[in-house]
């Protein structure tokens, strides 16, 4: 394994192997009644024993959004409001918050979300979830970005949809991620369910937060001074939506083209805002660059990528092919994590990426998966891809902006 700083290669040291253990599922546990009362919504708090938890960032940020087809204005706590409140680092059981060894540090993990079938989980996700919990607690974890693609194939229905159990609580269960708060987007699968239902799904569930198709971030780097910005995204809403398994895989184009400029317009504004930021991350479910099945996204490389490029930004992360890769082109790293579920190592679109800018592409369709941990000190963001074996595959170091 080698690690990768811009404009030089050096050996690396090596991380610790995580073992991947088998990964028994607990019993299936009560779908919670549309009568009711969550917690969340009876106390205000968003934790057990009526604490609301702390993490290391900044509120976040949603402009407000009536979701189609739910009549649902969602904002801080479902509202789309700002929260300009600080929060502070706190501890939880299995690994260490607010600063791993000085650092903030998360994982990212997209097009996880196993079968609309019993068991509703693969082998792939069960393996992959076990190694994100062994990372969570070796190398640290204060968040988790779900990439999109949650619930194979359509979605989820309501609120109340099995899958949420099946697919993810009852899988996400190891000793680190126990209390490790999960940040939401949708990907094109989840859009052709009930996206609605995913962000109400907020007020049942104290780990998954998905407060708006659309928010911002911004995080403290522990020990410092130093802030970070990120900004999650709805590339469906941008861009349109896509078929996997047909032959529309790419998009056609927004299916509201006023929603996608307001988008559009508050993703501009959210890059001015972040002018004094250390380091800038940007996600979505669609790749800007990718050199396998899907490749690039031409809506994307043509309103995204100047904006990166223009603002700076640290890294662009998403899912979408099923596969690990890093490419990085006019100063910005582009992260594809898309191996939470299945594995493709097809790369029909090599010569669609800009030349030279593939740095780093895992596919082997017999791996038991894989997913990206993400370390901000003030110094550097280092960024790891995993293999669900706990073998370290490729390792890139990215720069602070220059302000």
């Amino acid at each position: 394994m080698q690690i990768y700083t811009r404009g030089r290669t050096v050996p690396s040291a090596p991380l610790p192997v995580l073992p991947v253990a088998g990964l028994p599922l607990p019993p299936v546990l009560p779908v919670p009644s549309p009568r009711s009362q969550c917690p969340r919504e009876a106390s205000g708090d968003s934790g057990a024993g009526g604490r609301r938890p702390r993490f290391p960032f900044w509120g976040h940020k949603g402009p407000e959004w009536p979701e189609r087809g739910g009549g649902d204005t969602r904002g801080q706590d479902g509202t789309g409001r700002d929260d300009a409140g600080t929060a502070v680092a706190d501890g939880g059981p299995g690994h260490t918050r607010g600063g791993h060894g000085g650092a903030l540090t998360f994982l990212a993990l997209g097009d996880w979300g196993g079968l609309p079938d019993p068991p509703f989980v693969t082998p792939r996700q069960v393996a992959t979830a076990a190694a994100m919990g062994q990372a969570v607690t070796e190398l640290g974890g204060d968040f988790v970005l779900a990439l999109g693609d949650n619930f194979y194939y359509e979605g989820v229905r309501d609120e109340w949809d099995p899958r949420f159990q099946d697919t993810f609580e009852r899988v996400f269960v190891s000793p680190g991620l126990r209390g490790v708060p999960w940040y939401v987007m949708a990907g094109n699968h989840d859009h052709a369910g009930n996206v609605t239902a995913q962000l109400r799904y907020s007020h049942h569930s104290p780990r998954w937060h998905f407060p708006h198709p659309y928010y911002s971030l911004r995080l403290h780097i522990p020990g410092s001074n130093a802030s970070a910005r990120l900004l999650v995204l709805d590339t469906v809403l941008l861009c349109g939506h896509t078929d996997d398994f047909g032959l529309g895989d790419v998009p056609a184009g927004p299916r509201d083209a006023a929603a996608a400029g307001a988008h559009l317009a508050w993703l501009r504004a959210q890059l001015e805002a972040a002018a004094g930021d250390r380091f800038v991350l940007v996600a979505g479910h669609y790749p800007v660059w990718s050199v396998a099945k899907h490749g690039p996204t031409p809506c994307l490389v043509r309103l995204l990528r100047p904006l990166l490029r223009r603002h700076r930004v640290t890294a662009y992360l998403c899912g979408h092919d099923h596969n690990l890769q890093y490419l990085e082109e006019g100063g910005v790293g582009y992260v594809l994590s898309g191996a939470g579920n299945f594995m493709e190592d097809s790369r029909p679109h090599d010569g669609s990426v800009p030349p030279g800018s593939l740095r780093f592409f895992f596919g082997t369709p017999t791996s038991p998966g894989g997913f990206a941990h993400l370390r901000l000190e003030p110094g550097a963001v280092t960024v790891t891809f995993l293999e669900a074996t706990g073998r370290v595959l490729h390792r890139v170091t990215l720069p602070p902006r220059d302000l």
